[in-house]
């Protein structure tokens, strides 16, 4: 392993396809110098749509798909900017962070999709590059909105 990543388990994946586990990811997503009310409006403007279509350049040329299906939740963290980063602390700055749990869909709804869809629904547009962190992926509880270790039923 490259020096800095350490493997901390292993687990052996038990029959059937890994690839099919992975039903969801939950992402972080940092808006340095956006506020928690700015965001939190441009959330509840997304969340209130039926449908949020964005563009993305494909392979086979600019496709439009709809980004709020796949978003089964978006919220301002419990970090939001009255706890910002370390980094953005230093400057006294704000930083809106939030979290997303998307599904996996066809296509794939990435972050800077999300990001899109809002500016599309709220004119948002950070005026730094955001900062996005995958926290997990695995399987999708859609009652509680968790996503699990996709490797959980394969630990005796």
């Amino acid at each position: 392993m490259p020096p800095g990543l350490d493997v901390l388990e292993v687990v052996e994946a038990g029959p059937g396809n890994l690839a099919e586990r992975l039903q969801a990811s939950t992402w972080r997503i940092e808006l340095p110098e956006v506020s928690a009310e700015r965001a939190g409006a441009a959330i509840d403007a997304f969340l209130a749509a039926s449908e949020v279509p964005v563009q993305r350049m494909m392979k086979n040329g600019l496709r439009t798909f709809d980004t709020r299906v796949a978003v089964h939740t978006l919220a301002l963290d419990p970090a939001d900017d009255t706890d910002p980063p370390v980094a953005e602390q230093s400057r006294g700055a704000t930083c809106a962070i939030l979290r997303a749990v998307v599904r996996h869909t066809t296509p794939a709804v990435r972050p800077d999709d999300v990001l899109t869809a809002l500016r599309v629904v709220a004119d948002l547009v950070p005026p730094l590059a955001p900062r996005v962190t995958r926290l997990a992926q695995g399987p999708l509880d859609d009652a509680t909105g968790a996503v699990s270790d996709p490797l959980d039923t394969d630990r005796s």
